[in-house]
C-alpha cells in the first residue's frame, strides 16, 4: 500500500454533510442524489451515536445488492474508520432514506475475506473507480457494510 492519507479536517466535512443533508432531504435526493462523473446514487444513513445518543445522517454512495444495500466505509483513505461505521457496528440497526423513501435495516459488515466482499468491492469500484485508489492510501482494510431492510 502507499503513501498513508490524512483524516479530512472535521469543520469542512461537518459542514458539506449539514448541507448536503440539507438539499437532499429538501429534494427528496433530486438534489446531491448523485456524485462524480458516473453519476454515483447518493443515500442518507442514519445512525444513532454510540456516545452521544443521538441520530447521525450522513451522505454516503449507494452501491444496490441483491438483498439491500451496501457502503464503502473509505473514508478518502485516511488512517482511521469513519465515525459512521463506528456508529454502526455499535448500533447494529440503522435507516436509509433513498429519494423520499425512508427505510429500516439492520447492520451486515462483510468479511473482508469473503466472495460477497469481493463482488460488492468490485460494483463499488464500477461506480466510483476512486476506491480502489483510497485502498492504497492505508493500511487499514476498508470495511464494506451491508444495509438490508427489515421492513
Amino acid at each position: 500500500m502507499a503513501e498513508t492519507g490524512k483524516t479530512p479536517p472535521k469543520g469542512i466535512v461537518k459542514a458539506f454533510v449539514g448541507l448536503h443533508n440539507f438539499l437532499y432531504r429538501i429534494s427528496g435526493g433530486r438534489i446531491m442524489g448523485h456524485f462524480g462523473g458516473k453519476k454515483a446514487p447518493v443515500f442518507l444513513l442514519t445512525v444513532k451515536g454510540r456516545k452521544s445518543g443521538k441520530p447521525i445522517t450522513v451522505p454516503l454512495l449507494n452501491i444496490p445488492t441483491d438483498r439491500g444495500y451496501a457502503a464503502i466505509a473509505s473514508f478518502g483513505g485516511a488512517p482511521t474508520h469513519p465515525v459512521w461505521y463506528l456508529n454502526l457496528e455499535a448500533a447494529g440497526i440503522a435507516e436509509v432514506q433513498v429519494e423520499n423513501r425512508h427505510i429500516p435495516v439492520r447492520v451486515e459488515i462483510v468479511d473482508p475475506a469473503s466472495d460477497r466482499y469481493a463482488e460488492i468491492w468490485a460494483k463499488a469500484v464500477a461506480l466510483y473507480p476512486d476506491y480502489d485508489t483510497y485502498q492504497t492510501r492505508t493500511t487499514r482494510r476498508i470495511p464494506v457494510v451491508e444495509l438490508v431492510p427489515t421492513g
